[in-house]
């Protein structure tokens, strides 16, 4: 049991990341970040995957996630924060991840195995680490789950044909 509760803890920490990084899917698409904008190696900057769209609407709905955890908590004020700062981070973390992919001549949607699952939580939780920094066992479930899920998910995005590829 006591098993299933810090599941549920890393859950709940990383929640306003994970709910960012798939409304900014969601909502995505229009002007990229880079502004179309090319690197010194005459590469994209980061790409047209990543969206001022995307980027405004996941920080919003991770902002929105950590209020609402804060109200259930009673702690409205830091999780809102906290929610913030993890999404706003999961975002910025998916951005490098695409900067390092183009660097690296890999295209937008060719996988990057290790990158592409946890560019956006190595983000939210350096972000997130300026309020609140969670012990080793929980950012060691919160990689652990995002490997499964972002393998699940993008599985799942590919059948509602969300994603134009299942990894």
């Amino acid at each position: 049991m006591e098993l299933i509760g810090e599941i549920i803890n890393a859950i709940f920490f990383i929640l306003p990341a994970y709910i960012a990084n798939v409304t900014a899917l969601i909502f995505g698409g229009g002007l990229p970040l880079d502004f179309g904008v090319h690197f010194i190696d005459k590469k994209r900057l980061i790409g047209d995957g990543v969206t001022w769209k995307g980027t405004l609407a996941g920080t919003f709905f991770g902002t929105l996630t950590g209020f609402v955890e804060g109200l259930l908590v009673g702690e409205v004020m830091h999780r809102t924060t906290l929610g913030f700062l993890l999404g706003f981070g999961a975002l910025l973390g998916d951005a490098f991840g695409s900067f390092i992919k183009r660097r690296l001549g890999i295209e937008r949607g060719k996988p990057a195995p290790i990158l592409d699952q946890l560019d956006f939580v190595a983000g939210a939780l350096l972000l997130g680490s300026i309020v609140t920094l969670p012990p080793a066992e929980v950012i060691l479930f919160v990689i652990i789950i995002t490997i499964i899920l972002h393998i699940f998910t993008n599985i799942i995005a590919y059948i509602l044909k969300i994603k134009d590829v299942w990894y």
